[in-house]
Parts: C-alpha cells; sequence; structure tokens
C-alpha cells in the first residue's frame, strides 16, 4: 500500500487532502473525514487489531464502514437531500453568505447532547474535518447547523464522524424532532422510575441500620440487609445512572472533561466502596445516598429536559404550519374539480382551493373569494386579517370564514415561513459571546473541581479516613457546574421565543443581548415611524365650494390613475358620488386634465395648476405649501380650486413606543432622507426632540457612526432596504417585515407584523431577558461559593449533594421560563 491510498478503505487520497490517524505508532493516510473518523474510533476503543489482522482491503469504502453507519450514504442523494439541504449560492450571489457555488448548510437534530461539553466536543470535532466551514450547535434545541463544501467532504463523511464519537445525527423534521422528544422523555421517566423506586426499597433497609443501637442487630442481619441493598442498587447505578458513565467514559477518551465526569465519579467511587465494605463485611456502605442522589438528580434533568422542550415550542410549532397536502384546482377557471396533491409537488401558478379551517399550502395571491386569515404564529398580530381578490396571502396562515381560490406565487424554500424558520434556526445555533464565555468558564471550572475533590480526599484520609469517601464524593457533585452552563442559553432561547410571539423575529444570536443594552433608538421615518402609504391629510377649498366637492372632483380626474397619489384621492372621496369628466389627459410628472361641465380642469403640481390661469396662490395656502408634505392643486381656467396635503401619517401606535423607550430612560432619534418640514412635523407629533432630515445613505452610516463613536450603543430600525448600510452599521438592528424579502433582509430582528407596539414590548422582553441572566448566573456563582465549603466541611451527604446540584439547575431553567409571560404584556 502507498502513501496515496487510504489506509483505512484504500481508496486514493485527493489532491489536497491532509488527513493522518496514528496506528501502531505510524501516521496513516486517510481519504476523508469519514475514514479519519472511523480510524480514530476504532484504534480509540482499543480495535487497531482490525488493522493488523485483516488480510486485504475492503472491496469498497462502504465495506470499510462498520454496519452502524453503513445506510449513511443515502444522505448524499440530491433528491433525499431536497428537505434538510440548502445550496448556498456563490459569494457575491443572493444574500452573500455562501463561499462558493459547492457549499451545503444542513439542519440536524442531534440524539446524546447531555450538557454543553457535549455541545462543545461535537463543533470541535466537526469543525477539524476538511470541508466543513462552520458549525452551530444549539443546547435548547439540540439543532445543528452545518455548512460544508461538497467537492470536499459529503453529508455522509459529516454524519458518520458524529456517529465516531458517540452521537446520532437526523434531518431535522418537525415529525421526527417530536418523535426523538418523546423517546427522550420515555427512557428518562423510566430511569426516574427505576431509580426511585431502588432508592425507596434501599431506604427501607438502611432505616434499621440506622436506628439499631449496639447489639441490638446481630452481624449476620446486617450482613443480610446490606445484600439485599447491593442487589436493589444495582439497576440503579447501571440503567439509571448509566447515561452518566457512558458520557463519562466517551469524554475521557478523547480527552474531554464534561459535566458528567464528576458525577460519574462520585457515583462510582461510592457504590464501589459500598460493595467492598458488603464483600469484606466491614467499613461503611453508602447504597442510600448513591440511590438519593442518582434519583434527585434525574429528577432535576427530567424537571429541565421539560423545561427546556417547552421553550423551544415555538420554533417546533412554525415548522409544523405547513400542511403536507393542498386541494389544486385542476384547470382553472373552465375546469374546477379538485385534486388533493402533496404541497411539495405545487408549483408557481398553481391554483389552489383552501377551505375554512385549512392552512393556506404555499405563498400566494387570492384570485376568488373573500374571507380572513389567522396570521398569529406568523406575524404576532392576534385579530384575523381581512383577505379579497389581489390581496396576498401567506404560507402557514389559516383560513378563517369563507373558501379563497389561491394562485400559488411561492413554495417550499422561497416561502415566507420558510425564511422564517431559517432565521430563526440561525439565530437559535449562533453563539453570542456571553455563552462562549460562559462555557470557557464551566469548562475550566470541572478542571478545578477535580483538583479539589483530590485534595480534599487527601485531606479527609489523613483526618478520618471514614469520613473521607463521602465528603468527596458530596464534593464532586454539590459544585459541578450545570446551572453555570445552562443560565444563558436556555434563558436565550425562552426570550426568543416569545419575541416571534410577540411579532419580533430574532435573525442573530447576540440580538437579544444588545438590544437590551441599547442606549440610543434611531429610526427612519418613511415606513417604519409612517405607515409608507400615502393618505390625504388636508383638504384647503380656495374658492366657494366646499370641501367634500372639490375632493369629488379631484378623485374623478384621478379614477383611472394607479399613481399613489391618485390612490390617496380616491380613497379619501370613496363616499361622494363622482362628477362625469371626460377629455382626460396626462402629463406625465406634471398632472391631469379634463373637462367637466364645459369647463378645463387641472389636478396635479401647482406650477401646472397655475398655467391654466395666471394667477397666484393666495397667503392662505403659504402654510400647507411649507409643510414638506406632498401638495396636489385643483384649478380651472378662473383660478384656484382647492389645494390637498397627501402625505404619510405616523403609525398610531408610534407614539406610546416612543414615550416608552424615553421612559425607559433610551435616546430616540428620528433619521431621514425627506424634507426638513415634513420630518420636523412627524417628530413633532412622536414628541421625538432629536431629528436630522435630508440624511443621504452614506449620512446616514457617518451619522450613526458618530454616535457609536461616543460611546452609544445604537439600535437602528428601518425598512431593511435602503436603510441597509446603516442598519449594517449599528450594533444591533431591526427592519419592518414588509420592506424586504425575509431571506435577503441582514437585519439581527425583523418586526414581523410592522406593529411598533410589538417592538416596544420585544424591549421589555430583552431588558428583562438580560436581567435574568444575570440572576441565572448570580445564583450559580453564589450557589457554588455557598456549597463548595460546607461539603468541603463534611456537612453536606451526598443525596443532599444531588438535591443541590439538581435544585440549582432546575432554578435556573425555571427562572428562565418566566420569560415567556413577558412576552404577553
Amino acid at each position: 500500500m502507498n502513501h496515496s491510498s487510504c489506509y483505512h478503505c484504500g481508496q486514493p487520497v485527493p489532491a489536497g487532502v491532509d488527513l493522518e490517524v496514528g496506528i501502531d505508532g505510524q501516521s496513516r493516510a486517510m481519504c476523508c473525514g469519514g475514514c479519519q473518523a472511523v480510524a480514530q474510533a476504532i484504534v480509540a476503543n482499543g480495535l487497531a487489531d482490525y488493522y493488523r489482522n485483516r488480510d486485504q482491503l475492503p472491496n469498497s469504502p462502504r465495506e470499510a464502514l462498520p454496519a452502524i453507519l453503513d445506510g449513511l450514504q443515502i444522505y448524499d442523494h440530491p433528491d433525499f437531500q431536497k428537505s434538510f439541504v440548502r445550496v448556498l449560492p456563490a459569494a457575491g450571489e443572493g444574500d452573500g453568505e455562501g463561499a462558493g457555488g459547492n457549499e451545503r448548510e444542513a439542519s440536524l437534530i442531534l440524539e446524546g447532547i447531555t450538557c454543553s461539553a457535549c455541545i462543545w466536543l461535537n463543533e470541535q470535532h466537526l469543525s477539524r474535518l476538511a470541508g466543513v466551514t462552520a458549525v452551530d450547535i444549539n443546547y435548547a434545541t439540540r439543532r445543528a447547523r452545518i455548512r460544508w463544501d461538497e467537492q470536499r467532504i459529503k453529508l455522509s463523511d459529516i454524519l458518520a464522524a458524529i456517529a465516531a464519537i458517540g452521537y446520532h445525527a437526523h434531518p431535522y423534521d418537525p415529525a421526527k424532532s417530536e418523535e426523538l422528544a418523546g423517546k427522550e422523555r420515555r427512557r428518562a421517566l423510566w430511569r426516574v422510575f427505576v431509580a426511585g423506586f431502588g432508592m425507596m426499597q434501599v431506604m427501607m433497609y438502611a432505616v434499621p441500620l440506622y436506628l439499631a443501637g449496639d447489639g441490638e442487630m446481630t452481624a449476620d442481619i446486617e450482613l443480610l440487609l446490606r445484600w439485599a441493598s447491593l442487589l436493589l442498587t444495582t439497576p440503579v447505578v447501571f440503567y439509571s445512572a448509566a447515561p452518566f458513565f457512558r458520557n463519562s467514559w466517551r469524554d475521557l477518551r478523547l480527552r474531554r472533561v464534561g459535566m458528567d465526569v464528576p458525577v460519574a465519579l462520585g457515583i462510582g467511587s461510592a457504590f464501589a466502596a459500598s460493595v467492598w465494605a458488603t464483600l469484606t463485611a466491614s467499613g461503611e456502605v453508602y447504597f442510600d445516598s448513591v440511590t438519593m442522589f442518582v434519583f434527585f438528580l434525574l429528577c432535576g434533568r427530567f424537571l429541565e429536559m421539560g423545561a427546556r422542550q417547552r421553550a423551544v415550542s415555538v420554533t417546533e410549532a412554525l415548522a409544523k404550519l405547513m400542511p403536507a397536502v393542498a386541494g389544486r384546482v385542476a384547470a382553472y377557471p373552465g375546469n374546477r374539480a379538485v385534486e388533493q396533491v402533496m404541497v411539495a409537488d405545487l408549483n408557481p401558478g398553481d391554483i389552489v382551493l383552501v377551505k375554512p379551517g385549512e392552512t393556506i399550502p404555499a405563498d400566494g395571491r387570492v384570485i376568488e373569494g373573500e374571507s380572513s386569515c389567522d396570521e398569529a404564529l406568523l406575524t404576532g398580530e392576534s385579530a384575523a386579517v381581512r383577505k379579497a381578490p389581489g390581496l396576498a396571502v401567506i404560507g402557514g396562515a389559516v383560513n378563517v370564514e369563507s373558501p379563497l381560490l389561491v394562485e400559488v406565487l411561492q413554495v417550499g424554500e422561497g416561502t415566507r415561513l420558510s425564511a422564517i424558520v431559517r432565521l430563526m434556526e440561525r439565530a437559535a445555533t449562533e453563539k453570542p459571546h456571553i455563552v462562549e464565555l460562559a462555557d470557557r468558564i464551566a469548562s475550566r471550572f470541572i478542571v478545578s473541581l477535580l483538583f479539589v475533590a483530590a485534595v480534599v480526599a487527601v485531606a479527609w484520609w489523613t483526618i478520618d479516613p471514614a469520613q473521607a469517601l463521602w465528603i468527596t464524593v458530596s464534593v464532586l457533585v454539590v459544585t459541578c457546574p450545570c446551572a453555570l452552563s445552562l443560565a444563558t442559553p436556555v434563558a436565550l432561547t425562552v426570550a426568543s421565543g416569545a419575541l416571534a410571539r410577540a411579532g419580533l423575529l430574532v435573525t442573530r444570536s447576540h440580538a437579544v443581548e444588545t438590544l437590551a443594552r441599547a442606549s440610543h433608538f434611531v429610526f427612519d421615518k418613511t415606513g417604519t415611524l409612517t405607515s409608507g402609504r400615502m393618505r390625504l391629510l388636508e383638504v384647503l377649498p380656495l374658492n366657494e365650494l366646499a370641501p367634500a366637492p372639490c375632493l369629488a372632483l379631484a378623485a374623478a380626474l384621478e379614477q383611472a390613475s394607479e399613481h399613489p397619489i391618485a390612490a390617496a384621492l380616491r380613497a379619501a372621496g370613496s363616499g361622494e358620488a363622482l362628477p362625469i369628466v371626460d377629455a382626460l389627459s396626462n402629463a406625465p410628472g406634471q398632472g391631469i386634465s379634463a373637462r367637466h361641465a364645459g369647463r378645463r380642469l387641472r389636478l396635479g403640481q401647482p406650477d401646472y395648476v397655475l398655467a391654466l390661469h395666471g394667477q397666484p396662490l393666495p397667503s392662505s395656502a403659504q402654510a400647507l405649501l411649507a409643510s414638506g408634505d406632498t401638495v396636489v392643486a385643483l384649478g380651472d381656467e378662473s383660478g384656484w380650486i382647492a389645494l390637498f396635503r397627501v402625505g404619510d401619517e405616523p403609525r398610531p401606535e408610534a407614539a406610546a413606543m416612543v414615550a416608552a423607550l424615553r421612559a425607559q430612560g433610551r435616546h430616540v432619534i428620528l433619521l431621514s432622507g425627506d424634507a426638513a418640514p415634513a420630518v420636523r412635523r412627524v417628530a413633532q407629533a412622536l414628541a421625538i426632540d432629536e431629528m436630522v432630515a435630508g440624511a443621504s445613505p452614506q449620512a446616514k452610516h457617518d451619522f450613526v457612526r458618530q454616535l457609536q463613536g461616543g460611546g452609544a450603543v445604537v439600535a437602528m430600525v428601518g425598512d431593511g432596504v435602503n436603510d441597509a448600510p446603516v442598519l449594517a452599521q449599528a450594533q444591533v438592528s431591526v427592519a419592518m417585515g414588509g420592506g424586504a424579502p425575509l431571506a435577503r433582509t441582514q437585519a439581527d430582528l425583523i418586526l414581523l407584523s410592522e406593529n411598533l407596539d410589538h417592538l416596544r414590548r420585544g424591549v421589555l422582553v430583552a431588558r428583562r431577558s438580560l436581567a435574568v441572566i444575570r440572576q441565572n448566573l448570580l445564583w450559580s456563582f453564589a450557589y457554588n461559593v455557598v456549597a463548595l465549603p460546607l461539603a468541603m466541611g463534611g456537612y453536606i451527604t451526598p443525596w443532599m449533594a444531588g438535591i443541590g446540584m439538581s435544585g440549582s439547575s432546575l432554578l435556573v431553567v425555571l427562572n428562565s421560563m418566566r420569560l415567556q409571560q413577558v412576552g404577553g404584556r
């Protein structure tokens, strides 16, 4: 065999691949990450004789894989990958996230995760594979987001590498996720049951030993009770506590120290000493402490698991919104026969029938029927939204009242729902700085804990050997930093779910923390603080006509126009009977003219109307012209008839939102490219003291950078399109949900509902989240500071240590769960 062949499977090593595994003291070349991972697993498990004893290489790479990995090749099939693998665009295309046209991204679920050390191990292990470009795993959701270069490594190799270190990965889908969560709960419940039953029975035998005085119990009865306790404790240790030993062995084998190592040392040493004492009929036994400790520890983890699974319910609920089948109309409008098809088989242009109570299967447009749709989970808006022909509908929304015929516009990964779920997954799998810091502290704390436990064991062995074992066990267990590792990720996961329910979608991991710390909130005007839709704000008659007839004339002239100003005039005059006009003529960029009752009318820019009659505007009109809003004039040959002020009104909830931010001590700034009078009017209406008008995109960018130079933490709120540069500059950015395609926005948060009251609630949730994280971290450190000296002094027994450790972790989780209530305020 030459060096250019893989030592494991015999296949040629591709050019540029430099992977090796130490086997029998020599470095052996490997062709891919999968072979490397399998070879490392074989050597680590003491099975290197496989290489020495084999008499030929396998006929194909498949035969070189263990049976458990044999079925992974199907994951490389493009058709199989459609549902969970996304092809990323090349650099410079699309959203700019892809490193090349060969890069892929998959969303996976990991089985076997028990603590933050498991997350770290998987991330480190996978990131070292050649071709893997990014790995992010979320502890609360067990969700992994993995990117790789398809030309350098296959997905099956990545899954094989995960399996090689004792974990299992599955493509994410809601049904599979729910199934795995159910299996996890059932297994955990059985382990709790066995531990609880064993604890009760062992305590029945331990109580007589505690209560019996000197000489009241014969040696043979005491030995019998010890043997009975041993028999009852054995299944508790080898079944209920098995995950602790299995995870610890895996960590040690890979030269890592995880959360389960001190726990396994404590259980194992106490049980081993008790077995020895039973066999030799001497010393003390700790079967009761072992069973109680295991029971309380498993109870705490079971409750923590339930809380964690409830915390991620929002993402799971969104992922399950899309129905599996849809009713497609065979040949609209001629043949309206409906056939049931899989939603995955729908294509843009198909017509689907959505009955009342059914879920809309794709993004589309209503072509027939009127109804209301429940979009609460998608936008946070609890009230049903009216739908009529021509209006857009969102896949995943529920049709409430009447049947709708919908033309499909976007399917699969192109739908708004898919974009929302994808952005939530991205946020969930990224790690903010505060989580990474807590993980580093926890990992170092475990190493320090093992050193302290060794010192305590030696010290107590010299002081009182009979006390040394159980005191050491208590030290190992009571100070395990599980609560510290849970303090931040669980709180952020619950907060992200609460924000999503409030209509504020978190797309970046740091967003919650930074939004809570933001000192300056900078708002764009059009489409952000205002609705972005033209409305008639004022009518100023300039002759004997009342406002209503003036508006009717203007609406009659604009009845065929699609211009936003024309739509605003028609909407304002919709209750009036329109006069008859003819000889309509459009002057592009100027206005429109027509004849009515024998006279020529003009509607448009004041100069355009002025050219018809030549009379200057009266002084009463100057204030209207200086407002900064769009002014439309109406006149005829004899003079001016009326002026119409058309503009963008502040959103009805904007004033309350601004007042709430100012009450919290935040600085609120209006930053707009519009004219100063229009910006000033909105600023005054919303009680915003600081405003900047006429700002170009570069000027906005420079303004925010100047604020940051003064120490400000800036939250920028804009429409996501025109404000892209300044959104990127701010420490945290919020884009309005309708401003840009969700898949392309780079904002840290997206206000799906476009209701600014939901932003107010989101800031409240973010601030409360930061407070909860601080409480969790403070409790975790305070608990260890108090518990460690007590355990070292012999004041805490092993079973008390189990309660303390489980209780501290559970307290952190339950404290984080309180954030679910904040989002509803």
